[in-house]
């Protein structure tokens, strides 16, 4: 088996003699290509190269999140087609890991290697359903670039605050758990539309859903990690269905006391409810339209502002080594 390494060396959890180990073992069981990013969108890049050339049999990821989603991304570039793409394996690196936890691996890097080099022995896979964000038609964000998530995306609220938190390391500070709850509580506070909902949810035969704050969109369960505790905001959302959602119409001091506890409390059986809560689950396609420029994330990667996006839920987009 011909496989590439993407390795991107900023990983939070990772440091260089680690890398090297991990790199030494799984060259001990195929024939591995290692290569490290050395600007944004690179793993991308890289990803769409291997997808294109026919030689690759394999992708790993080494990395966070981030680094997840632009091979991911370079993978579907031309298309999901599971048969015929590399297969994704993942090393997770970074300070959550959302994606690589949900398919069961470990939150370490050595006994995720270990997990992964079983599975390329034992032949174990799983092709995945992910997530697709498109421009919506008419909004005037036409030229906004197609990306595809393998966990959640979000319009508004949780979407600031990814934005707060790439400034925060831009300025050199580390992805830290505690620097995430910082910026819900600085974007809580300095957020114009928190209490007055300017998104719409749109759906082909149903009546709009208006006024919402917050739109989390989830492509499996859970949704993020606070430290080691995992949130449900969409306790039923799956690899193997389409997208769920949970809107929020009001965060008032009190509606944000409220459904936050609820989120810190949510379990795979229960998440957020109440009369500002809607949730919807396992839908193939929706938009949501803003009456002003809202932030924009997948993954958490800030994508800055949008009015309108598309989401498609695409079933069996990508195998995965697990």
């Amino acid at each position: 088996m011909r496989a590439l390494l993407v390795v991107n060396p900023a990983a939070t959890t990772t440091s260089a003699r680690t890398r090297d180990v991990l790199i030494h073992a799984l060259a001990s069981e195929v024939k591995l290509e290692a290569v490290t990013t050395e600007y944004r969108g690179h793993a991308h890049d890289l990803a769409r190269a291997a997808a294109r050339s026919k030689d690759i049999d394999l992708v790993v990821a080494l990395g966070g999140d981030g680094t997840v989603n632009e091979v991911a991304n370079g993978l579907l570039h031309d298309g999901p087609d599971p048969e015929r793409l590399p297969g994704l394996a993942v090393v997770p690196g970074g300070s959550t890991n959302v994606f690589a936890r949900a398919l069961g691996l470990p939150n370490n890097a050595v006994e995720a290697t270990g997990a992964l080099l079983d599975a390329l022995r034992q032949g174990r896979e799983r092709t995945v359903g992910l997530g697709l964000a498109e421009p919506a038609p008419g909004t005037g964000d036409d030229g906004a670039p197609v990306r595809w998530f393998t966990f959640c995306a979000g319009l508004g609220f949780d979407a600031g605050v990814v934005g707060r938190v790439e400034q925060q390391r831009e300025r050199g500070r580390r992805s830290t758990h505690p620097l995430y709850v910082r910026q819900v509580l600085r974007q809580f506070l300095g957020d114009p539309h928190r209490t007055r909902g300017t998104i719409s949810l749109q759906r082909d035969g149903e009546d709009p859903v208006d006024g919402l704050v917050v739109t989390l969109i989830s492509n499996t369960a859970p949704w993020s990690y606070l430290g080691n505790k995992p949130l449900y905001p969409s306790p039923g959302a799956s690899f193997d269905k389409g997208l769920d959602v949970l809107g929020l119409t009001s965060m008032s001091t009190v509606s944000a006391m409220r459904y936050g506890s609820q989120l810190v409390a949510s379990t795979p059986d229960r998440g957020p409810r109440g009369k500002h809560a809607m949730s919807l689950h396992d839908l193939s396609a929706f938009t949501l339209v803003s009456k002003v420029p809202l932030p924009f994330q997948v993954d958490g990667d800030h994508l800055g502002l949008r009015t309108g996006v598309k989401f498609t839920g695409v079933r069996r987009a990508l195998r995965v080594i697990v």
